[in-house]
């Protein structure tokens, strides 16, 4: 386990976790890393749904599936968990005790359903005004579909990214696709995270809390980005281009004679440089070709050709002869590999954490690097209810009590 002697940019923070599964969580994650104590509230019994999203499990030391799922694993290191029974007043006492403790509070249910608690953003500020409480749903406080249960696969569909991201319909293959990744999710939980500190800057200014309406739609429409821009620019759809770029030609894969790579060029300047290592410094001197305006134009006439060329040599032929002329372009690596891969060793993506139920757990570390204030693996991913009396003991409640509420079933 990595060091705690240096300052951490969130030490101090506390954070009252009641989200699950993924947006929420991968917030959470990320203000732990940077130093904020994380109190993840859990159902006795289950848990986090993602617990239970298994196998893969992690291994104990005699190589036998434990209860913990690798995809729990993925959102939840630095935080500590408490089970709480909500559904009992006990309970909700204990979270609404908690909720005056903590600076931040993050959510993830259904619009309206926290009020059957008492645990409410009216409510909570009302008792306490310099909270930030931040809330996750698949559509928002607001607007005719608040109400629904919102998830990232039907999103990425909503939100128009499926319709940009597969093959091209008159392609093998064609159609629709969801991203390899739960990317809205991912998303909103980053934007969240970015919400969350901006809104911890105004209340260390003004001692004001408040609250912030995270959905996942918003953050789907928000992340098409260029394509969004295009359509409002253009009035024309986007529509699914396959590995190719809406924008930019070539950039897209390309099949060489042993395997797949990927060429991106970026600018004509490397255009050109690409038509010198390919021996074609005719293509550059096209006029149809020589900038990337007519590139995009002429893309149906001038990809196959690049294609026809591209296979006639090995992959690490092209990869070496591209990278020595700095024309960006790339192999494409299973996620093995990728992990594996000198360069992502040197960042230290792969993070190595004791883990109660194993000597060793491999998690993928975060990528953000800072100079003063680095992010610390200080634990891994809690078991259930892990530290239920230590955060009732900090919270002030007596053993009796907590033993009370043990035998009681209302904590574990």
């Amino acid at each position: 386990m990595q060091a705690t002697s240096s300052p951490q940019a969130l030490a101090g923070v506390r954070v009252l976790d009641l989200s699950r599964v993924l947006a929420g969580p991968w917030c959470t994650q990320t203000l732990a890393d940077l130093g904020a104590d994380v109190i993840k509230i859990e159902r006795p019994g289950s848990g986090d749904d993602t617990r239970a999203w298994g196998p893969p499990y992690l291994k104990d030391a005699d190589g036998q599936d434990t209860s913990e799922a690798a995809y729990f694993l993925g959102a939840n290191r630095n935080k500590r968990s408490l089970a709480v029974d909500l559904s009992t007043p006990e309970g909700q006492a204990i979270v609404r005790k908690l909720a005056g403790q903590v600076d931040v509070l993050v959510e993830n249910f259904k619009v309206g359903d926290l009020a059957r608690y008492g645990l409410d953003a009216q409510s909570l500020l009302a008792e306490h005004p310099g909270l930030v409480i931040c809330s996750i749903t698949g559509f928002g406080q607001t607007g005719p579909y608040a109400d629904r249960a919102g998830y990232d696969y039907a999103v990425q569909g909503m939100g128009g990214l499926m319709s940009v991201t597969g093959e091209r319909d008159d392609q093998p293959g064609g159609g629709p696709q969801k991203v390899g990744v739960a990317v809205a999710d991912l998303f909103t939980g980053m934007y969240a995270t970015v919400a969350i500190l901006a809104a911890l800057r105004h209340r260390d200014a003004t001692g004001q809390g408040q609250v912030i309406d995270m959905a996942l739609l918003d953050t789907q429409l928000a992340m098409l980005a260029n394509l969004g821009s295009n359509y409002l620019c253009s009035g024309k759809v986007p529509g699914r281009m396959g590995n190719a770029h809406q924008n930019i030609v070539p950039y897209q894969v390309f099949e060489a004679r042993d395997g797949h790579l990927i060429l991106a060029v970026g600018n004509d300047r490397q255009f050109a440089k690409f038509c010198d290592v390919a021996g074609r410094p005719d293509w550059a001197a096209d006029a149809r070709f020589a900038t990337n305006a007519e590139r995009v134009r002429h893309r149906e006439l001038l990809v196959p050709q690049l294609a026809e060329a591209i296979r006639q040599r090995p992959r690490a032929e092209w990869l070496a002869a591209l990278e020595a002329a700095k024309v960006p372009c790339g192999s494409i690596n299973s996620i093995g590999e990728a992990l594996a891969d000198p360069q992502a060793q040197a960042r230290g993506a792969v993070v190595d954490l004791p883990h109660p139920l194993t000597p060793s757990l491999r998690l993928v570390g975060s990528p953000m690097k800072l100079s003063a204030t680095p992010v610390q693996y200080r634990q891994a991913p809690p078991l259930l209810g892990q530290h239920s009396r230590e955060l009732l003991r900090e919270a002030g409640c007596a053993d009796v009590q907590i033993d009370a509420w043990l035998a009681a079933g209302v904590i574990a």
